[in-house]
């Protein structure tokens, strides 16, 4: 591993600070489980690497109203064990509790899953489902608008997530199709329906382009939320991945045999 210099501030304005640093190639430290495999593979050479883990505020989860609020530095082990999300949130706090293995969950935060933006992972699957709001130190951005493609987000250089808000769903679940060696997801799909009626269906492990909303299945479901609702209705295989693990067509089946499985557990749980 190349050398580079370590910084580990403890106040979000100095690590906005070490961000701007000129003629320096900086790679921010969430919770690591991407940039130092990548590193150590020599993939990613960085001269300074800052460590968010001593930003205290950046931790934590609470709930105001109907929006589940959870710091960017939160683990996915928090996450899934949090009191407050399995009450108004059980999607979330199971997708969580089930995401890598037991290491990548008590490592891994939810800012730097969607701040990496891998596309079979699952974070933003329930993101871009639900309709969350990402904060940054410099704005809020709607979840339509954060994820542009494959590992690319709406962050300009330097930004960083401080937070993210969770509309809290009166039916939601997330169903996953397991790739065995790595765990991330092969088809995975969340469905949410809101307390305002609308019904948002996104994927994530399938799309050329990483995680995508299903509209044709959310207009379906707003009019009648059961599986029978998604009968005949289908994604593009030509807009979906192929590679070793999975041709195009086998997601575009499983889509909607997931998108069905993830209906009838909401449908089963009630809210949440």
């Amino acid at each position: 591993m190349k050398t580079f210099v370590y910084h580990r501030p403890t106040a979000l304005a100095d690590a906005v600070k070490l961000t701007a640093q000129p003629g320096a190639d900086i790679r921010v430290l969430a919770g690591g489980q991407s940039l130092l495999p990548a590193m150590k593979l020599r993939l990613s050479q960085p001269t300074d690497v800052i460590d968010l883990a001593g930003l205290a505020d950046l931790n934590g989860i609470r709930v105001e109203g109907n929006t589940l609020k959870i710091g960017a530095m939160t683990t996915h082990a928090t996450v899934g064990a949090s009191a407050d999300v399995r009450r108004v949130f059980p999607a979330l706090a199971e997708l969580a509790g089930n995401i890598g293995d037991r290491q990548v969950r008590n490592r891994g935060t939810i800012g730097g899953s969607l701040a990496n933006d891998d596309p079979a992972a699952c974070y933003p699957a329930a993101v871009l489902g639900s309709g969350a709001t990402v904060h940054t130190d410099r704005r809020s951005i709607p979840a339509d608008a954060f994820f542009l493609g494959l590992f690319e987000t709406a962050l300009e250089p330097g930004e960083l997530i401080t937070s993210v808000d969770f509309p809290v769903q009166q039916r939601a679940a997330y169903v996953r199709q397991r790739q065995k060696a790595s765990h991330f997801a092969l088809v995975a799909v969340f469905v949410g329906a809101g307390a305002d009626g609308g019904v948002r269906v996104a994927v994530t492990g399938a799309g050329q382009s990483g995680v995508f909303r299903v509209r044709e299945f959310e207009d379906a479901l707003a009019k009648r939320f059961e599986p029978g609702a998604l009968d005949g209705l289908g994604v593009d295989a030509d807009a979906l991945m192929t590679d070793i693990h999975a041709s195009a067509e086998y997601r575009a089946h499983l889509i909607q045999v997931l998108a069905k499985r993830a209906v009838a557990q909401a449908i089963e749980r009630g809210n949440g």
